[in-house]
């Protein structure tokens, strides 16, 4: 049922926007949704469930974000410019990446464990959210992985791969303090292509 699920996870998004979680009721996000409370608790198990779904979808759009930033240019430095300012821009304009990525979690946002929860559910995507959640230090890994995967050239020497490891982390640690500290003029593109001149 990926269409209702999708549904769900945008209808609590949506009410989440517009107060805390705690405030959030499964019987409000199935009706936003236009489904039953049955199938909201067919689909996530609880609201801990629908939390942790939320949660992984943000995290799962976040990184695909970093995806595409990171072949947005055939320069390995402007694509890990790009890579930074898509990391504070997503942190802007969503509350849970930013939580995500800082470990600062508020009262009006879910915080979900991140270590994994058992899961009896029969949904797949659903069992993969109860799996564990990436915490900041995860993101910093998997983006400067992700980073270097995608930098990293055939036949390079292991001296110029550690050197690439290195850059990749600075610019990725660059874009996250951003986040926590948003940069003046030319933002965190200017930041990085600064810092890896």
């Amino acid at each position: 049922m990926p269409a209702a699920r999708e549904s769900l996870l945008d209808a609590a998004y949506a009410a989440l926007a517009r107060r805390p979680w705690s405030g959030v009721r499964m019987v409000d996000v199935a009706a936003m949704a236009g489904v039953s409370r049955q199938t909201l608790y067919n689909e996530f198990g609880s609201k801990e469930g629908l939390a942790r779904a939320l949660v992984r979808r943000e995290a799962d759009a976040y990184l695909a974000g970093v995806e595409r930033a990171l072949t947005s240019h055939t320069d390995a430095r402007e694509r890990l410019a790009a890579t930074a300012e898509w990391t504070a821009s997503a942190a802007r304009g969503n509350a849970l990446v930013k939580a995500m990525l800082t470990g600062c979690w508020t009262e009006r946002l879910p915080s979900p464990t991140l270590s994994a929860v058992p899961s009896s559910s029969a949904v797949p995507a659903q069992r993969r959210a109860d799996g564990p959640l990436p915490s900041p230090a995860d993101f910093v890994a998997l983006v400067r992985d992700r980073a270097v995967a995608a930098l990293v050239g055939p036949g390079m020497p292991k001296q110029e791969v550690g050197e690439l490891i290195r850059r990749c982390e600075v610019a990725v640690r660059l874009g996250l303090s951003c986040v926590a500290a948003p940069p003046g003029e030319g933002g965190a593109t200017s930041l990085v292509r600064e810092a890896l001149r």
